[in-house]
Parts: C-alpha cells; structure tokens; sequence
C-alpha cells in the first residue's frame, strides 16, 4: 500500500534542486534581468559542493561553497550585461556552455568517489528540504514586505524611471544576480550531495532550463514557483515509482516525463497569453533590456 506521506516527502525532496534554482531566478527576473545560464550555474554549484563536502568531510560547507561558486560565475554574467551592456540572452547562453565546460574538465579527479552522508532533519528528510522550503516565505516577504525589495521590483518594471528617483539600477540588479547564482549553486550542489551521492559529469541534465520555465509558470510569484516546483517533483517521483513498479513502457519515455510535463505547460501558457489581454502582466516591464545610465 502507498504510503502518501512518503510519497510527499520524496516529491518535495525531488523538488528542491527546481526550487532554489527557480527562486533565485524569480529574483533575477523581478529585477529586470534574464539569466538563461542557471544550467551552467547549477553544475558549477554541483561539482565545487561536491569537491568541498568531499575533501572536508562536511556537506554543509560543500553547500557554502557551492553557493559563492555559484555567485562568483554569476557575477560574470553581470560584468557582461550590466557593465558592458552585452545581450542578455546570448551572454546567459555563453554562461551556461561555460559552466558545462569547466565542470568537466575540472571534475575528472572527483568522479567515482562518494559524498560524506548529510544528516538527517525532521521527517527523515536532510535540512537542506527544510531550508528550500523556508525560502519561500523569505523571497516572498522581501519582495512583497520590504524596501530593498520593493525597490528592485520597480527597477524590474522601469530602469529609468527607478533611475531618475536616485536608485542605482545597477547594484540592484547586480546583488539580484549575484544571489541567483548563490541559489543555482545550492540547487546544484544538492543534486550532487544529498540525491546523487557522487559527481557525474553533466548531472544536472537540465534542471537549469527547467527552473527558467517554472518562474514563467508561477507569473514571477514565490508561491507559483513552490507549486511549478512541486509540479515537476511530482511527475518526477511519478516517473520513478513506474519504473520501479516494472511498468512496461520504455524507460527513454519514462525518463522524459517531467521535461515532457514541462513543455506541455508551457504551451498552456502561450496559449492562455495569446487569448487573455491579462496574461503575462506580471512580467516585469523591463526584463533583458540593459540599463543605459547615459540615454
């Protein structure tokens, strides 16, 4: 017999690389800047996590580390777009093919070799879940309940505008940047920590892009996020448990369910954007165009 509560716990388990990825660029995003390199973000995150949890003994300090890798990639992208106005798609892309690369070549020493277990929180599951999911109240509030918040909101809806009040457009976004790549690097660093208990070159499989769909999904929401998040958990475990129940439907096709869960979202919302004048209004107004201070 299922056990639901099991089942909860291994779908927000399987939830929370998505997540913190996904909130970090919800940030970003809210901000007024499109990062499409989470993928190289993560991976980054996945193998100096690993590498630091590995060579210490301690996963929570691969975590730590994994974070200010990821925020030290992230800030190149910065230079890129908010000092040298490149575009933002292609610098994001050129940024993720980046971090592929040199997870590879800098991973070779650290792949066969395990992780140091994580222990072990309430409910059976690690407290990195646990903090995962704190983060969205936090992202919310600060957002929605504070200054600082409120202040990179309206440099995401108007630069020039936030600009002319005497906001600095490119701190704001810089700070937002630099702790959507923290974010990523956890989310990585949890796939190669706590999932996947080793280093495999091109492990994240992804779960970058998906984190890019899942803050379109939730209309640029913390909240959105949690359930888009949850969404591909869900079909995640769902996947997992058909396998292992000796369903005879190919594991190729198994194995795609949740990019496959992903797509068909995505065009519900192109769909519902195309039919609703509304819809798509909670995109900031200024996302991926840079910041001109002398225009």
């Amino acid at each position: 017999m299922i056990d639901p509560l099991s089942v909860f716990l291994l779908l927000i388990s399987a939830s929370t690389p998505i997540l913190f990825a996904a909130l970090g660029e919800l940030v970003v995003e809210r901000a007024g800047v499109l990062n499409l390199g989470v993928e190289g973000m993560m991976i980054t995150g996945a193998l100096a996590g690993f590498a630091a949890a590995y060579a210490s003994g301690n996963p929570f300090l691969g975590f730590l580390v994994a974070a200010v890798a990821g925020a030290a990639i992230s800030l190149l992208f910065a230079a890129l777009t908010q000092l040298f106005l490149a575009n933002q798609v292609a610098s994001g892309l050129a940024l993720t093919l980046f971090g592929l690369g040199l997870a590879a070549m800098f991973g070779k020493p650290f792949e066969g070799v395990k992780a140091p277990p994580m222990p072990i929180g309430p409910l059976r599951i690690n407290w990195i879940v646990w903090l995962g999911l704190a983060m969205v109240p936090v992202v919310w509030w600060f957002l929605n309940r504070t200054r600082r918040g409120l202040v990179l909101r309206g440099v995401g809806e108007n630069h020039e505008a936030a600009h002319a009040l005497g906001y600095d457009v490119r701190v704001t976004r810089l700070a937002a940047i630099a702790f959507g790549g923290a974010m990523a690097g956890i989310g990585g660093a949890f796939i190669s920590i706590a999932t996947v208990l080793q280093w495999t070159e091109g492990m994240t499989a992804g779960a970058g892009w998906i984190a890019l769909a899942i803050v379109v999904f939730s209309n640029w929401t913390a909240a959105g996020v949690l359930a888009g998040a949850w969404l591909f958990g869900g079909v995640t475990v769902l996947q997992l448990r058909l396998q292992a129940a000796g369903v005879q439907v190919p594991v190729q096709l198994l194995s795609m369910a949740p990019y496959l869960a992903t797509i068909i979202v995505l065009v519900a919302i192109s769909a519902r954007q195309k039919y609703s004048r509304r819809a798509g209004a909670a995109a900031p107004g200024s996302l991926g165009t840079n910041f001109h201070a002398l225009r």
